[in-house]
């Protein structure tokens, strides 16, 4: 509970802050991601939990990653994440997960994902900002990703890249579960940097 806390905090005062520098009031935050200003203000307040459709439409209308959301400061030059030390931003009713491991730096943060996805269970996503770049490489078992409305299936091997800015979902197919590695590719910006 310790760890949920001050991970809570971490991302009030990051939402916070980017707030501030974009200018934004909270009803103009609220408004522009479409999150309610209850919702901000106790999410500012480190109470609440919210999930991950909340978070990428916050990043996104503060034209930020959503780790820049969830992370403190850097540690050092050379950061090591162990998988099983990241929290799941989603999970399904049929077990599937999504665990967002971390964010590079620099001008065009670059997000690192790993997902497993149970067969039959879906993950629809809103589009994100102009100039998100998402790219899925399935290491095992099968999926379904749907852009735009249009069904690419995946399996073991294969990787697909999709402009992020349209509607777009993931799914798991087949039998077993299929476990998947996304990056969501930024676009370059003073705001990015966050």
């Amino acid at each position: 509970m310790a760890e949920t806390a001050a991970a809570l905090r971490t991302v009030a005062h990051n939402v916070r802050a980017a707030r501030t520098r974009a200018g934004l009031s909270l009803e103009e935050l609220s408004r522009r991601a479409q999150v309610s200003k209850g919702a901000l203000v106790g999410l500012e307040k480190a109470q609440g939990n919210p999930n991950l459709a909340t978070l990428v439409r916050l990043a996104d209308t503060l034209g930020i990653s959503v780790s820049a959301l969830m992370q403190g400061p850097p540690e050092g030059r050379v950061r090591v994440v162990t998988a099983d030390a990241v929290a799941p931003l989603w999970t399904g009713a049929k077990g599937s997960e999504a665990r967002l491991v971390l964010t590079t730096s620099g001008p065009a943060p670059v997000e690192l994902w790993r997902w497993r996805l149970q067969p039959g269970e879906e993950y629809p996503s809103h589009p994100h900002q102009a100039g998100v770049v998402e790219t899925v490489s399935v290491t095992s078992g099968r999926m379904t990703l749907v852009v735009d409305g249009t069904e690419h299936p995946l399996e073991a091997g294969q990787t697909a890249t999709f402009d992020g800015d349209t509607p777009h979902a993931y799914r798991g197919a087949g039998t077993e579960p299929c476990a998947l590695i996304m990056t969501v590719h930024l676009p370059a910006g003073p705001a990015a940097t966050g």
